[in-house]
């Protein structure tokens, strides 16, 4: 089995002390988890950890836990509609609960459309994945791409590792 892992592959002085904790779930009445499952093995692999809430979550669960946790991101898979209501209020209630360094991640198949992403990441999500993501960067390439913003940055714009 070949190791995908790109913080066990780094030289030991730039890997944290910890790796990045992510919180995954599904969003509120949707019942479609087979897509954060996936991600949630993924970034396991990759070194990070992962709190998995599985499906229809709430924004409150999912902020509760991402707070209490101490995570360093979140990412919910969202195909049942009402995304762009969930994801803001996500948003303001990070910010409420004075964890607005928590990077926000998102994705949805088609279901969320590009003028909604746009929507989205204006407001303060840090990332929505689109089905282009997909197919330029692969699954594992948005793993990669998800742990790397969801890095501390450096005053010069590099992740922190």
């Amino acid at each position: 089995m070949t190791d995908h892992s790109i913080l066990k592959n780094l030289p030991k002085s730039s890997v944290r002390e910890t790796p990045p904790r992510f919180i995954t779930a599904a969003s509120l009445f949707d019942g479609h988890d087979a897509s954060i499952s996936i991600v949630r093995r993924i970034l396991q692999d990759q070194g990070c950890e992962v709190i998995h809430l599985g499906h229809n979550r709430s924004v409150a669960e999912i902020v509760n836990t991402a707070v209490q946790e101490d995570a360093q991101a979140i990412a919910v898979s969202s195909y049942q509609g009402g995304h762009v209501e969930f994801f803001k209020f996500m948003v303001d209630s990070l910010r409420q609960q004075g964890a607005q360094d928590v990077r926000v991640f998102g994705g949805g198949g088609g279901v969320i459309v590009p003028s909604e992403i746009k929507e989205l990441m204006d407001y303060g999500v840090t990332y929505v994945y689109s089905p282009e993501d997909g197919q330029r960067l692969g699954l594992q390439g948005m793993i990669s791409d998800m742990i790397q913003r969801s890095l501390p940055q450096r005053a010069d714009g590099g992740a922190a590792l």
